[in-house]
């Protein structure tokens, strides 16, 4: 049941690869410049989409448990709730993201770059409203087992993604030529079109029926919206630190300079290979979690966590094979400097290192969600990305001199952290429930 639910997520996990894959790849031939300014951009503004999604990710527990129990007529409320919690949110981050737009010129990058950076950043933002509609209609969809739709809209977005990005960064016949505010543009029309397509399929789709009648006749509730916000606020600081690992780390390569934040973009873009794979399986490990957990069968979703963390291991050994082999030809996807080649295939060590920290965080993590059981995220998070990553990126890649490198070997560390405290939490969670397999606890 596992891989059903998990391997459309994981397809549609993948098509959000292909989307940041695709404009690195295509921006980078453009020029290493506008790749530098990208770099920058776009790990900072993932910090606020990955925020996003996992404020969205309160709705799975609450919707999981209901379909769990038969209760269906009640999720189209839900659905209304959640929707109206993540349209405030996007205000609250339109107002941090222009903010960040305003300041770019004092987070000490190099100069040469804002005047790229900004233009890019603004088309961003005005599709951080459609991100987070987009993200309540994915949850509601996942967590009523039905993962194939959202994999099939992803996708669709990508392949338009991808168009776009031809046209508008090269001036594909009378277009002109946009360079990476065409790749903006491009991913700003995706989201757009993908918010979008969610929603008609919800209101018109037949199978969906039950729901958006629910959704309909829905009053405001108050106690609903309560419960969304109790749990999304701390998995949206939880996974807003655990980005922000990565994120914040730009400043520190843009310290070190443009080939250095060049470099780097080229392996967030790579790491989000593993990173989305990972998410996609222990996204379905939170559905069955949550599932069992409506339902009282505290043992299965022990058994669930348990088997999951398992299949994302045989991932981890999988995927790293090819990128390791690989590891000195990377960055010529992107770009055909050798000196940004020669950072990439240092800096694939330290990635391969983080797999099982990172596997492990990310299914714990969302068994927990799955639990509803999220307070504790937020202070496990705090503690491994402010207090360990970050500090130690600091010292190693800045204070130390090891550059890129030793900022990239900062994540074992926190991300194995991370980890084995997440999972020692979700066995006391459910000791404390008395759900555990015998022995487990």
């Amino acid at each position: 049941m596992l891989l059903s639910l998990g391997i459309p997520i994981v397809v549609g996990q993948i098509g959000n690869i292909v989307l940041g894959f695709a404009d690195t790849l295509m921006v980078g031939h453009h020029s290493m410049v506008e790749l530098a300014a990208a770099s920058f951009v776009n790990t900072m503004f993932t910090l606020f989409v990955i925020f996003a999604m996992g404020f969205s990710y309160g709705l799975t527990p609450i919707v999981g448990s209901l379909f769990g129990r038969g209760e269906t007529g009640k999720i189209g409320s839900v659905v209304r709730s959640g929707l109206l919690a993540n349209t405030l949110l996007a205000a609250i981050l339109l107002v941090l993201l222009l903010a960040l737009y305003s300041c770019l010129h004092l987070l000490g990058q190099p100069e040469e770059l804002v005047p790229l950076m900004r233009p890019y950043l603004l088309v961003n933002i005005v599709s951080m409203p459609f991100v987070c509609w987009m993200n309540t209609f994915k949850q509601f969809y996942d967590a009523i087992g039905d993962t194939k739709t959202p994999m099939f809209v992803l996708l669709g977005g990508n392949v338009l993604n991808i168009l776009g990005n031809w046209l508008l960064i090269y001036g594909v016949g009378p277009l002109p030529e946009l360079g990476l505010l065409g790749a903006g543009l491009s991913t700003m029309f995706s989201r757009m079109a993908m918010a979008s397509a969610f929603a008609v399929l919800f209101f018109s789709a037949r199978r969906y029926a039950t729901y958006s009648e629910g959704f309909r006749s829905a009053r405001a509730d108050v106690a609903t919206f309560r419960r969304i916000n109790a749990l999304g606020w701390p998995l949206a600081m939880q996974m807003g630190m655990e980005t922000a690992a990565f994120s914040l780390s730009a400043i520190l390569v843009g310290w070190i300079g443009t080939t250095a934040l060049a470099a780097h973009q080229i392996m967030i873009t790579v790491s989000q290979l593993f990173y989305m794979v990972y998410y996609g399986m222990a996204a379905a490990v939170a559905v069955r979690v949550s599932y069992f957990h409506g339902q009282g069968d505290l043992p299965s979703a022990w058994l669930t966590a348990s088997a999951g963390f398992r299949i994302i291991l045989l991932i981890a050994c999988v995927v790293s094979v090819p990128i390791f082999l690989l590891r000195d030809r990377l960055s010529l996807w992107f770009t055909d400097s050798a000196e940004v080649c020669a950072l990439v295939a240092q800096a694939v060590v330290p990635l391969i290192v983080y797999q099982f920290g990172d596997g492990l965080q990310c299914t714990f993590a969302n068994a927990l969600r799955g639990i509803s059981c999220v307070r504790p995220m937020m202070y496990i998070a705090f503690f491994s990305y402010f207090m360990v990553s970050l500090p130690l990126g600091w010292l190693l890649g800045i204070r130390l001199g090891m550059g890129l490198v030793g900022v990239w070997w900062a994540f074992p560390v926190c991300l194995t952290c991370a980890g084995l405290l997440y999972y020692a939490c979700f066995r006391k969670s459910l000791a404390r429930q008395g759900g555990c397999a015998p022995g487990a606890c």
